[in-house]
């Protein structure tokens, strides 16, 4: 059943998505143990594929428009879709964005956190402190009644006490049948605007911040995004379903909950 272009999940179908979220959220948590300086990102997508394969699963990523890794790893300045590479290692400070998605069963699951390699600095420690919190706040938002530019606004209000920035330029998404779906989900913006939030609705909640401003460049490569002052980004992500009136984390992992 859709409604204004918006897929509306059964129980069933809902639980079949979780059940490729659930993968995610494992390999997320495999990903995590290797994070630390001289790991490249090439290491990686290596582990990242292999461990989809080894639950029976498929990269959503991969091929998908034509990128060519299982999942995306964003250092630094870097916002998002950040491509692996053998020539690329993390060095003590940096940050790294992971973001992955896997088909399963005929349903997607996606989701993206970030990282520090070895010792931070404060700058960075407040920047994912509060990119992490800003999912949160955006997600008690996502309940029935409410619209989807309540979850926009959650997001951005509570980033720019920090003196932090919504990107613009790339949203969070509707997911289940595909990758990506209706609605677009900003991480900025006026409450009370766009669909109304229903039971059955499942989407991709996934600020993307940066400590400088909001302005974006993609690189040659078509893929990679950058901050276009050099500052530092984080992302993340968290798949949700509107069931019983509220948001249910479909992506929960060990230490990502």
């Amino acid at each position: 059943m859709t409604t204004l272009g918006i897929y509306l999940y059964n129980r069933e179908q809902i639980a079949r998505i979780e059940e490729a979220c659930l993968i995610t959220a494992c390999v997320l948590d495999e990903i995590e143990k290797i994070i630390d300086v001289g790991v490249s990102t090439y290491e990686i997508d290596v582990l990242a594929r292999d461990a989809i394969k080894r639950y029976k699963a498929a990269p959503a990523f991969l091929g998908y428009r034509g990128y060519p890794a299982a999942v995306c790893t964003s250092i630094n300045e870097v916002v998002v879709h950040g491509i692996p590479s053998k020539d690329e290692t993390l060095k003590n400070g940096d940050i790294i964005g992971l973001d992955m998605g896997v088909l399963y069963r005929g349903y997607y699951g996606d989701s993206a956190r970030t990282y520090v390699a070895g010792t931070g600095g404060d700058a960075a420690d407040r920047l994912i402190n509060a990119t992490r919190e800003a999912l949160y706040q955006g997600i008690e938002k996502a309940c029935t009644g409410n619209r989807i530019s309540d979850v926009s606004h959650a997001v951005e209000e509570y980033v720019t006490q920090f003196g932090f920035t919504p990107v613009r330029e790339f949203v969070g998404h509707g997911i289940g049948r595909n990758l990506h779906e209706e609605p677009s989900i900003p991480n900025f913006g006026s409450p009370g605007k766009g669909p109304r939030i229903r039971d059955g609705m499942v989407f991709a909640i996934e600020p993307m911040i940066n400590i400088g401003t909001c302005d974006v460049n993609v690189l040659d490569d078509q893929w990679t995004v950058v901050t276009k002052d050099a500052s530092l980004s984080a992302h993340f992500e968290h798949t949700v379903a509107i069931v019983d009136g509220k948001a249910k984390i479909l992506t929960r992992g060990k230490n990502f909950n």
